[in-house]
């Protein structure tokens, strides 16, 4: 075995480092933190205002997690742990969440009751909805005020509703003259209808109003907010990915363990045939990884295998590359083909962000960092010492444990199956504790795109595994830092 100058065996030579082997090289610099650029491509088309995306957890992202994303200038992956149905209606929420012009409100017909009404004022988070006969003829509107004094919840809607004649607006009206008309009539919705009094669309004055509170929001050319949505490599997901793209979904990402393998690239193919949105393809940790999925046309790459703070693969498997060198190695290939590059796990700092931007990813996947935030569908458990938040990762194909097949069982208790349950096709859970955290900063996008949101306070796990001396020194302990190397930006 033949050694390099070093004295170590070839075999054995290649440098391998982490976000903790590293730091920046400063530099001088011009440029004020808040004249910085902070938008970055995730796929070929698909293009975000901070570099940050929330990965395909269950306990970290559904439709509550991608739409503060979103408005924030990121994008959120809605998780693959959930029937297909209730993955396309965490789609369809952030799709209706906030919109230029709703081009296919959410209707009520005349004969249903308040409470079928009030539920769907609920479930998509508004505070009323046109009410249509068969044909889509606008014949009212039914909102809070027309419910709120209403005890008898099975009151049909038409003996509530506020009949017309409406204010309403025509098709193409313009952003301005409908703010005019809603600020003229004192009214917060403006229904769209053709010269047939049919309802074509909807505008909101909370449209506006979030439109200046998110000035960076990531939104697509209608006006919506950003969303992707995971899948697997399987029959199943071909099927899922056509319905999570009709949906709305901007972007999917084929969410494997181990992406170079025949198989996976086989479906990462198939998908991308099969629908007109991105497709992101992972994840992969090394030079020849990333260009077999450039081969199998996908339109992003995500970087990383066993980074994961709760991931056990190199532990279980043995298997991986250190994070900071698998993304520059996957974009030795990624960078000739102008394929976006996705960091996905292993920051345990906000400073870990501009690492890996430096060492060649375009954006980062956050798990962990953003469990804790109140956003997320993780369970909070609290004691008098500390407040935590439960968060997991997912991997396909293993065996499972009862814990994690409960909750997958609950989640689906109520939608039809796709096909019927197996022990070796569902997931098998890794959990921790991660500490709560206060909201996301309203201006990230203005400093650097190293800015992520703060940690409000910071206690010890329940397990009380830290040493005395860290626990009281009043911030999380940071793992012992090696000898560092310095890296341009």
């Amino acid at each position: 075995m033949t050694a390099n100058v070093d004295g170590v065996p070839g075999k054995f030579a290649t440098l391998g480092l982490t976000y903790d082997d590293v730091l920046l090289l400063p530099g001088a610099s011009e440029v004020l933190p808040n004249a910085v650029d902070t938008s970055s491509r995730i796929s070929r088309n698909v293009r975000v205002n901070i570099p940050l995306l929330s990965a395909a957890m269950d306990k970290v992202t559904e439709s509550r997690m991608a739409i503060a994303m979103a408005r924030l200038g990121g994008v959120g992956v809605l998780h693959r742990n959930l029937s297909v149905e209730d993955q396309v209606n965490q789609v369809d929420l952030v799709k209706r969440s906030e919109s230029g012009m709703v081009t296919d409100p959410i209707t009520v017909h005349p004969e249903a009751t308040l409470a079928e009404a009030d539920a769907l004022c609920a479930k998509f988070r508004i505070s009323g909805v046109p009410v249509t006969d068969p044909a889509g003829k606008l014949l009212g509107i039914v909102t809070n005020r027309d419910m709120a004094f209403e005890t008898d919840r099975s009151r049909q809607v038409r003996e509530v509703m506020t009949p017309m004649p409406l204010v309403t607006g025509k098709v193409g009206i313009s952003g301005v003259e409908a703010m005019e008309l809603l600020r003229k009539h004192k009214i917060e919705k403006l229904p769209l209808v053709d010269d047939a009094g049919v309802l074509k669309g909807l505008i909101t004055v909370k449209d506006f109003v979030k439109a200046e509170k998110y000035p960076n929001a990531s939104k697509d050319a209608e006006g919506r907010l950003l969303v992707g949505a995971a899948v697997g490599a399987s029959p199943e997901a071909l099927e899922r990915a056509q319905a999570l793209a009709e949906a709305g979904a901007d972007f999917l990402v084929v969410d494997t363990s181990h992406g170079h393998s025949s198989n996976a690239l086989s479906w990462m193919s198939k998908i991308k045939s099969s629908v007109s949105v991105d497709v992101i393809g992972g994840n992969v940790a090394t030079r020849d990884g990333a260009q077999a999925l450039i081969d199998a046309g996908v339109d992003g790459i995500k970087v990383g295998v066993g980074p994961g703070s709760i991931c056990t693969t190199r532990v279980v498997a043995g298997i991986g590359v250190p994070q900071v060198t698998a993304i520059y190695e996957a974009s030795l290939a990624a960078r000739p083909a102008d394929i976006p590059l996705i960091g996905d796990g292993g920051l345990q700092y906000s400073g870990d962000i501009g690492k890996a931007l430096a060492a060649g990813a375009d954006t980062v996947m956050l798990g962990s960092l953003l469990a804790g935030c109140e956003e997320s569908p993780a369970s909070c458990s609290s004691s008098t010492a500390s407040s935590s938040s439960r968060t997991a990762a997912w991997a396909p194909s293993a065996p499972c444990s009862p814990a994690a097949r409960a909750s997958r069982t609950r989640r689906t208790a109520t939608s039809r199956r796709r096909s019927p349950p197996t022990t070796s096709s569902c997931p098998r859970a890794s959990r921790a504790r991660c500490p709560t955290a206060a909201p996301w900063p309203t201006c990230c996008t203005s400093s650097s795109a190293v800015c992520a949101r703060p940690w409000a306070t910071w206690a010890p796990p329940p397990s009380g595994r830290w040493s005395p001396r860290a626990a009281s020194s009043g911030s999380p302990p940071r793992a012992s830092r090696r000898a560092t190397r310095t890296t341009s930006r």
